[in-house]
């Protein structure tokens, strides 16, 4: 049996794929645009979802009062999505998960 190798590469993310996970929906970026959007419970593509085709702006934090933090590092479970670019600012539910999508869901993408 060969033992687990883990890749040595340090050098910048390459992989532009990415999905966040909340509770009720799943938002798919290609780089830090939001190129799809899906319900959760149902699979169903949200083709009139207001984060589509917006880029993220960053995270915030809900602080155990209620107020909300903006943070510089990129989204981590826990946090919410910030879009404040082409429109209405908007904030998502908290993540609650962050992946890779599979190449059949990016094949299925309604754009």
């Amino acid at each position: 049996m060969m033992p687990d190798k883990r890749s040595e590469y340090g050098g910048p993310e390459r992989r532009r794929r990415r999905v966040y996970f909340t509770r009720n929906t799943e938002y798919h970026f290609f780089d830090d645009i939001c190129i799809a959007v899906r319900h959760r419970d149902t699979g169903q593509w949200r083709i009139a979802h207001v984060a589509l085709r917006r880029a993220l702006t960053g995270s915030v934090r809900f602080t155990p009062r209620g107020d909300v933090q903006p943070k510089a590092e990129p989204p981590e479970v826990g946090d919410a999505l910030f879009f404040a670019t082409d429109g209405a600012d908007v904030i998502t539910s908290a993540l609650t998960g962050i992946g890779r999508p599979l190449p059949q869901t990016v094949a299925s993408y309604p754009v």
